[in-house]
């Protein structure tokens, strides 16, 4: 039996869940910080918090951050790694990810998500439900790519930045580390580090 531990009891935990049952693993439990106030997420048991996971790692055969804020599922996942945690990597049935994409561990790939040739996907990374990255992208950890959006080819992007739902990336651009792209935004320009962008076409807000 191939038992998978989540780090964090959240909505996104459950869709996570979900995608890893489907994806064949037989058992999935939850931790979470806010134990004991918070013992179940839906059908799924919370056992504890996170130290309590990291003196029980040899009971799993995997362990995987569910948490959307991208900075905390980074910090979790160095933790969990670093104690010694077999790190999953989760791809949901009903997504496509080409075979000469390569998917860092702690990532998870939801239903209907494409990730196409070449991409290099790196760890802690999600790649929501109806998202794409095409080819030739390369994701830095703890990237959130949310529910369809879309990055066209040869884009490159920073650890922990978050493409909110329905955006778009053009083609061959940079955004660096800690960048916010709002929700439907279309970015059409380079973007720096700790950036937040708006709109169609996408400007710096502040």
């Amino acid at each position: 039996m191939r038992r998978l531990a989540l780090l964090g009891a959240s909505g996104h935990g459950k869709v996570v869940a979900d995608a890893a049952l489907l994806a064949g693993w037989d058992e999935v439990v939850f931790f979470d910080d806010a134990w004991p106030d918070r013992a179940h997420n839906g059908p799924w048991p919370v056992m504890g918090t996170t130290q309590d996971l990291l003196g029980q790692l040899q009971r799993f055969d995997g362990v995987l951050i569910a948490i959307g804020n991208c900075s905390t599922r980074w910090a979790k996942h160095r933790e969990l790694e670093a104690a010694g945690a077999r790190m999953a990597t989760v791809v949901h049935p009903a997504a496509v990810v080409s075979k000469f994409a390569r998917l860092g561990s702690g990532t998870v790939v939801m239903a209907a998500a494409v990730v196409n040739a070449s991409a290099e996907v790196d760890a802690a990374c999600i790649i929501n439900t109806g998202a794409t990255v095409d080819h030739d992208c390369v994701l830095g950890p703890a990237v959130h790519v949310c529910p369809g959006a879309h990055v066209s080819g040869d884009v490159k992007i920073g650890a922990c930045t978050w493409v909110g739902v329905g955006a778009a990336i053009k083609q061959g651009l940079t955004l660096g580390e800690r960048v916010m792209v709002g929700a439907g935004a279309v970015v059409i320009r380079p973007v720096a580090d700790d950036a937040t962008v708006v709109g169609n076409p996408a400007r710096v807000m502040g």
